[in-house]
């Protein structure tokens, strides 16, 4: 539909959307819960590069 590009104004209606269907207070947990969920994954890749073998549980009990 968009051949794979969203220009400003396709992002500002979905951001629009967003905001009628879940409140401005919901849409900002959202993006909250987002942000860190990206920051956790980052977080994840940089311990992969480093060369961590252990499981997620082994480096929680460091």
């Amino acid at each position: 539909m968009f051949g794979g590009k969203l220009g400003v104004t396709e992002l500002l209606l979905l951001l629009g959307i967003a905001l009628l269907f879940f409140g401005p207070s919901k849409l900002a947990d959202l993006g909250k819960g987002l942000g860190e969920g990206i920051k956790n994954f980052k977080g994840a890749m940089k311990d992969g590069e480093q060369g961590g073998t252990g499981t997620p549980a082994d480096s929680e009990k460091k």
